[in-house]
């Protein structure tokens, strides 16, 4: 493998990382507001395009690079259904969640729970959200970038790269908030869509094109519909992978926060539409390129190295540059989200309503320190990842078991009133501790196939948890008094759905809906006919 980088690569990722440290620290400091509401929701001023070209760089991660066609070099087109699903819950988020997000101006995700339940399951889910912060999100963004520059620079140890790597996001994170972590992200989007795009088509030009690369390919690579048993992704499986898609990009901090920064309901929902637009092209960008690495190098040793592999062998000197240069935008993009994210919940959520009497300058003082925290336990930690197998399965099989019951909360919460309000936190006590014991005795400890238990997949089990916590919400709910009204502004309506200028056909966000939905629909059919 090539791994003396040409000082032209080194020089291309140079002015790159000028380019985005001068954006985000001049517009961050001249747009954005010195209060909350400027350094955490950018002023709540985003506009649709800016929301939507976020929610895609954040999305693209470095794990998503490394991961993601990692996945398709082991399993092929299949993997495309984590990214199809995404257009699909980006448009409920659209329809009928952002409305009521927007509409009750909660500065973070957290927030709704205590107007819908209570102020001990916004606590409760503040916590958790840190966590996966910090385990899942930060860590592995680091991890994924590590693995790359490691194969570019010689001798560097992994602990070194992701110091490296927090420093360099953490900086701009620090003094920029939100609106730096959005105008970097509209640049390192479409860095990344370039560099993902030359990788692709470098790679179909060298296997002789579409044909020549299906024509050696395995059945399983081409078969975008798994048996129910497929240990991968059976087809039932799907609906848990929408499971996930729901906390991923309606009920996260990590994303949300974007949109809840909109400056209007339109601007949010056409935000997220776009982002859902977005995520298509990845068939091309992120799934071919794993399938190209089985063909022309078949023997790697780990999923993982296919990205590198393709990067340093495949592309020629400068154009590598360009390559380097949009992984560090994937890094930076999903690294700089995670902390943001984290900086508010930690200020807005635990600390803010404890000591109400805190000035802005004291929260946002709070904030930063925050950042530069869990800059630092990010990097401790993320080299640990390396005793997990694919950082793909890594991400997913954790989430499965950890997020089921957050969106059966979320969802029973938006749709009805007759919860009770004390239904939310005691489901969570109860439910979140037989969700971590299953994860641990079935994917670490084994201890789940040695009791003779159903050896259930991952997405299936996201199905069952989702439920039970619903059942158990009800359950609770039967058990207890109902307790105070609920207000219907914490509710979805039929109104919700409407689109906030009526009588102007081209800019309903339902025509864009819609029209997204069937470009999702083609592409999957045609998949599905190889």
């Amino acid at each position: 493998m090539h791994t003396d980088a040409h000082a032209l690569e080194y020089a291309i990722m140079a002015v790159y990382l000028v380019v985005v440290f001068g954006f985000a620290l001049y517009y961050g400091r001249r747009l954005g507001r010195e209060d909350t509401a400027g350094y955490f929701l950018a002023g709540r001023a985003l506009p649709w395009y800016l929301i939507g070209f976020s929610f895609y760089a954040s999305n693209m991660s470095g794990a998503s690079f490394v991961g993601l066609i990692g996945a398709s070099y082991s399993e092929g087109l299949a993997v495309f259904h984590y990214e199809w699903t995404a257009a699909l819950v980006l448009v409920l988020f659209a329809a009928f969640i952002i409305p009521v997000f927007l509409r009750n101006r909660i500065a973070t995700v957290p927030e709704y729970l205590e107007l819908r339940f209570d102020r001990r399951t916004r606590l409760l889910y503040a916590l958790f959200t840190l966590v996966t912060l910090l385990f899942i999100d930060m860590a592995g963004a680091l991890y994924a970038g590590a693995i790359v520059m490691q194969t570019g620079v010689p001798g560097l140890d992994l602990w070194t790269a992701c110091i490296v790597i927090s420093l360099l996001v953490g900086a701009y994170t620090i003094f920029g908030g939100l609106r730096a972590v959005v105008i970097t992200d509209a640049i390192q989007a479409l860095v990344l869509i370039a560099g993902a795009l030359a990788v692709a088509l470098y790679g179909l030009y060298a296997v002789g094109g579409w044909e020549a690369l299906t024509a050696r390919m395995e059945a399983s690579h081409l078969n975008v519909f798994r048996p129910v048993d497929d240990p991968f992704l059976p087809w039932p499986g799907i609906a848990g992978v929408v499971i996930l898609g729901l906390y991923y990009w309606t009920f996260n901090q990590y994303f949300v926060q974007r949109a809840l920064g909109a400056e209007s309901l339109e601007a949010g929902r056409k935000g997220a539409l776009f982002a859902g637009l977005l995520k298509l092209p990845n068939l091309l960008l992120m799934i071919v390129p794993g399938m190209v690495a089985v063909a022309l190098y078949p023997a790697l040793d780990s999923p993982d190295k296919a990205f590198p592999t393709l990067a340093f062998e495949l592309l020629p000197v400068g154009l590598r540059g360009i390559v380097l240069a949009a992984m560090l935008a994937a890094i930076m993009s999903s690294l700089d989200s995670a902390l943001n994210a984290a900086s508010s919940l930690v200020t807005l959520d635990l600390v803010k309503p404890r000591w109400p009497y805190l000035s802005d300058r004291r929260l946002l003082g709070i904030g930063r320190i925050v950042t530069g925290a869990f800059m630092v336990m990010a990097a401790l930690y993320a080299p640990l990842i390396a005793s997990f197998g694919s950082l793909f399965t890594y991400f997913q099989s954790t989430l499965a078991y950890l997020v089921p019951p957050i969106v059966a909360i979320y969802l029973a919460g938006l749709l009805s009133r007759r919860l009770s309000r004390g239904s939310a936190f005691w489901t969570l006590v109860i439910i979140v501790p037989l969700a971590i014991l299953a994860f641990l005795s079935k994917e670490v400890s084994g201890l789940w196939s040695g009791a003779g238990l159903p050896d259930l997949h991952f997405t299936y089990m996201a199905v069952i948890i989702c439920a039970l916590t619903l059942v158990l919400l009800h359950l609770i709910t039967a058990l207890t008094a109902a307790g105070a009204e609920v207000d219907r502004a914490a509710t979805a309506t039929r109104a919700d759905l409407r689109p906030e200028h009526r009588g102007r056909l081209l800019a309903d966000y339902r025509v864009a809906a819609v029209l997204l939905m069937l470009a999702t629909a083609v592409t999957l059919a045609a998949l599905a006919m190889l």
